[in-house]
């Protein structure tokens, strides 16, 4: 028996870090994606509006279409690759080794560039490793600026002969699967993968990693692509909200309208997995109206122009092309009956009273297991509390989340208001974690991101904020900050 509880034990350590592993490399590609988005968005918004079939044709503007997808946007996601291995030298280096691969091909390089940008990162850290200590004094700037120049130049002509070849296959065999599922009908039970991942937080990773450069082939092609939409639809999300708003109990129910909005609207979609982790079952709910949406999709020819990130109703209706609004909300809606169908079935025949420690606890297990999705091992828990007190008045609050975006601008917006107010005239700012300042003075962000934060911004105050939505935290840090004013 204790041999069995062993070898289990040592199957479900195997197992973890393998999911840890594969999370942390998903968010990797995807940490490369997100800081660009504004400029998938303006490709977007430029091929909505100028391309032959677009809103205002206008043969003039339409030239900036090709370009910025085929061009600028793999060498910024070079550029964003390069920075995250090796700072600034390896965003320059990873730009210039990107723009070999990018202009070798007419096809849009994104697999390329996510390969071609860390690799540059990675190989000018090396040298700089290297030659530590090793330049004479007064060499300095002359060998830095030419070993840049010479990585990312060498990089370049590689891309340009042999990589674009390489990505070029594989970005085809990747399209023509994609094209053999759609025209086989069994694109809808990708749903049975999408939606679990968003809950186990590989959604960026799915989303920004594979689905988008697929998508950007398509939409070059046609015009809009249906990948845009497996993975951003917010129907299935509020499916569960709302079958929570009518079939929920307590203080669950009263916290659902909030969900909705920030979900629906907001385009927050972390906002609603505690939801199902408080019964997993639920899982089935979003994974049928997953199915149902991208049905729809599929049936009315459905499809956007560029990624709608955040993944909200405005972000969604912005992308669709002309006269192509009734097919993308008819996914979205039908997918959120569906869900909510379900879901209302299962929350209906049960006969628990979900109170305020339910939803924490779920809270709290979304948290450990984003916390393994980013390859960490939580730090012991400081809930709703700072891990040492403010000593006087902070010249700015700085509100971290892995990206930047989405749940950080949240919790930015709601201390913003409250600190507000309460009279406080303190910015409030939001960035990535791995970006926060070394001199940052107050720093918000979630337990599981708490101990980077602390590596960063080593001299901050830090505050852990376990759900977004929970001012507790923002009301204790206002009232130290009454004690030091």
């Amino acid at each position: 028996m204790e041999a069995v509880a062993q070898s289990t034990s040592k199957n479900r350590t195997a197992n973890s870090s393998m999911k840890a592993g594969l999370q942390k490399f998903g968010g990797f590609l995807a940490g490369m994606v997100m800081p660009n988005i504004p400029a998938l968005i303006a490709w977007g918004l430029i091929t909505a509006f100028f391309i032959p079939t677009g809103w205002t044709p206008n043969a003039k503007l339409n030239q900036l279409v090709g370009p910025f997808v085929t061009f600028l946007i793999p060498v910024l996601i070079g550029y964003t690759g390069g920075k995250l291995v090796h700072g600034e030298r390896g965003a320059v280096v990873g730009a210039l080794a990107t723009a070999g691969v990018a202009v070798g091909s007419s096809q849009p390089m994104f697999l390329g560039a996510m390969i071609m940008g860390p690799l540059g990162g990675y190989l000018v850290k090396m040298f700089d490793r290297m030659t530590k200590d090793r330049i004479p004094s007064g060499f300095e700037m002359l060998v830095n600026t030419f070993s840049a120049g010479i990585i990312g130049g060498a990089l370049a002509i590689i891309g340009f002969l042999g990589v674009d070849r390489v990505m070029t296959a594989v970005s085809n065999a990747l399209g023509a699967a994609a094209s053999w599922i759609t025209a086989v009908h069994l694109l809808p039970l990708i749903a049975i993968f999408i939606e679990p991942g968003k809950v186990l937080f590989l959604n960026n990773a799915i989303n920004h990693g594979i689905l988008d450069p697929l998508g950007i082939q398509q939409a070059k092609e046609t015009g809009k692509s249906i990948f845009f939409l497996l993975e951003t639809d917010p129907g299935p999300g509020l499916g569960i909200l709302l079958a929570y708003l009518l079939f929920g109990k307590g203080s669950v129910r009263q916290s659902a309208p909030g969900a909705i909005v920030i979900q629906f609207l907001g385009g927050i979609h972390e906002i609603y997995f505690p939801y199902i982790l408080m019964k997993p079952i639920l899982i089935l709910a979003v994974i049928a109206g997953g199915i149902a949406a991208d049905s729809t999709f599929m049936l009315l020819h459905a499809g956007l122009v560029a990624t709608a990130s955040p993944g909200s109703i405005f972000a969604e209706m912005a992308m669709s092309p002309r006269g192509g609004y009734f097919p993308v909300l008819a996914g979205i809606f039908v997918g959120a009956a569906v869900s909510l169908l379900v879901a209302s079935l299962i929350l209906a025949r049960s006969r628990e009273e979900f109170s305020e420690d339910s939803l924490s606890m779920a809270t709290s297990l979304m948290k450990q297991m984003k916390a393994e999705s980013k390859g960490q091992v939580a730090a012991a828990t400081v809930a709703n509390a700072a891990e040492r007190a403010v000593s006087k008045l902070p010249s700015r609050v700085i509100f971290a989340c892995e990206a930047g975006m989405g749940s950080s601008a949240m919790g930015a917006s709601l201390l913003r208001k409250q600190l507000k107010d309460a009279g406080y005239d303190i910015p409030v700012d939001h960035m990535p974690v791995n970006q926060l300042p070394a001199d940052a003075e107050v720093v918000f962000t979630q337990q599981s991101l708490s101990e980077r934060a602390r590596q960063v911004a080593t001299h901050a105050v830090i505050y852990t904020v376990d759900n977004f939505l929970d001012k507790a935290t923002y009301q204790a840090f206002i009232e130290e900050l009454g004690q030091v004013k």
